[in-house]
């Protein structure tokens, strides 16, 4: 757990307690899963093998909740986040399972991340992040999903691929700006 919270630290301005691990990794039915480097050259371990990221994953009903998926900084952009989830969603269920979670705006590598993996933005959390009162997008991964649709996902409206953008695929809530053509036409009352 040192490692986790280590990178944890070095990743986050609002970081999880030691108390939010414990918790979310307590919980039966959820999935965590951890990447390793391994070699003479791996820091972080007087036995060469270095944490270098992790996911925590919530199971709940019928759907799995991404909670926390991190990188190292230092090892960002080397597909290990990618792996993580690419073995998170085996783990779930592959292609018939049903994963949410929520990712800044702001954060647009991680958005087409979620993109490529099949993900769909179908909302909003309005002041989701307490460092800085960031809003939420939430995103699932579903079997609709997988064809551009979302309905099987509780409370989306079935509206396919339209009104998306990239790095945010699917319907795009309607006080976010659509960066993906020109500016909306707002006809005055």
């Amino acid at each position: 757990m040192p490692q986790v919270l280590a990178i944890e630290r070095r990743s986050y301005n609002a970081p999880w307690s030691l108390a939010m691990f414990v918790l979310e990794t307590a919980k039966s039915g959820g999935l965590c899963v951890v990447a390793r480097a391994f070699g003479a050259g791996a820091r972080g371990s007087a036995s060469g093998v270095a944490l270098v990221g992790y996911a925590i994953v919530s199971k709940y009903d019928d759907a799995f909740h991404v909670m926390n998926v991190c990188v190292d900084p230092n090892r960002r952009r080397e597909g290990i986040a990618r792996g993580l989830l690419e073995h998170v969603i085996a783990r779930a269920g592959g292609n018939e399972a049903r994963l949410t979670l929520e990712v800044r705006p702001s954060n647009a590598s991680a958005r087409g991340l979620y993109d490529d993996l099949g993900f769909l933005s179908v909302g909003v959390r309005r002041r989701y992040y307490r460092d800085d009162g960031e809003d939420a997008l939430i995103m699932w991964r579903t079997p609709a999903t997988l064809e551009g649709r979302t309905y099987d996902i509780p409370g989306a409206e079935d509206e396919g691929m339209g009104g998306g953008r990239p790095g945010s695929k699917g319907p795009v809530p309607p006080d976010m700006p659509d960066l993906s053509g020109p500016p909306p036409r707002r006809d005055r009352a």
